[in-house]
């Protein structure tokens, strides 16, 4: 296995918001309080036996994390410092919104993904994708962009049915509180497809570097680059089934990868648009 850089800051650390918002002109003036994000009663899906729902309490994200941190840790072997055993918690996690699919016959969470408006990423000074990436580019998005972040299936379940339920509940959630833009980090495991080193993920980068980057006034930089000079990018191996679900939908990649450490990934800084929706997937989704 080729080495990797040691990382040089911890990627958890949140220094940012003098970079992307202003600090309020007077400290004592009460930050205003961010305006809640509509949400939409639980909907059943009885032919694939689901329910689709937004939390509404703490119990419901803790069912969420304990599904991450089965995935992440147990499954991925990610490490994770976390306050609450068995769980993924991170300080993202207060500011979210949490989609939830849960099996209905059980009610066990089967797969979920976390939200972060632009009005929670005020508050809280950034996101999470620029803890990884440099996303000055995106400054003028940022008023209608939201993060996408932590998704995540049950083995069980990784036939399609949840993760089309997933993406269309996040459709819906942009329709409904006239958001445009999201992006993401889009991890590739360092042990992709039979490939143990960072060849897999230089080899995927090859390819949709070629055919699938933003413009160059959204790219963006990573903070810890994946060094994808020093590994074999011309293996021929596909892209995770999560990134080429969000190729199909439209999705751009933003730059090179970041190496994350702690989960042992490549992540692929990714931008989707509305506007950009294929019509079949804009009909499915938004019945339009």
């Amino acid at each position: 296995m080729k080495e990797l850089p040691n990382p040089t800051f911890p990627l958890s650390q949140i220094g940012l918001r003098a970079a992307l918002w202003p600090a309020p002109a007077i400290a004592s003036t009460p930050v205003p309080q961010a305006p809640a994000a509509v949400l939409v009663p639980p909907v059943v899906d009885a032919r694939q036996g689901i329910t689709v729902s937004w939390a509404r309490h703490l119990d419901d994200v803790r069912a969420a994390q304990r599904l991450r941190h089965e995935v992440f840790v147990g499954e991925m072997g990610a490490r994770v410092s976390t306050p609450l055993a068995g769980h993924d918690i991170d300080l993202f996690d207060d500011f979210c919104e949490h989609l939830l699919v849960r099996e209905e016959l059980t009610q066990q969470v089967i797969g979920t993904y976390r939200v972060l408006t632009p009005a929670q990423a005020r508050r809280v000074g950034s996101t999470y994708s620029d803890t990884e990436f440099d996303l000055t580019r995106l400054r003028d998005l940022r008023e209608r962009m939201v993060e996408l972040g932590r998704s995540c299936v049950h083995p069980d379940h990784r036939q399609g049915g949840v993760i089309l339920a997933l993406w269309g509940a996040l459709a819906g959630f942009m329709h409904r509180n006239k958001l445009d833009t999201m992006i993401g980090c889009a991890s590739i495991p360092m042990s992709h497809n039979g490939v143990t080193s960072g060849d897999a993920a230089a080899s995927i980068w090859r390819q949709l570097s070629a055919s699938h980057m933003a413009p160059i006034q959204y790219q963006v930089q990573p903070r810890l680059p994946l060094p994808v000079e020093r590994l074999d990018g011309g293996l021929d191996v596909e892209p995770p089934a999560l990134i080429k679900g969000y190729l199909r939908l439209g999705a751009k990649v933003l730059g090179a990868p970041a190496w994350d450490p702690d989960f042992n990934t490549a992540d692929l800084p990714m931008l989707m648009r509305i506007d950009d929706l294929p019509a079949r997937y804009r009909k499915h989704f938004l019945g339009a």
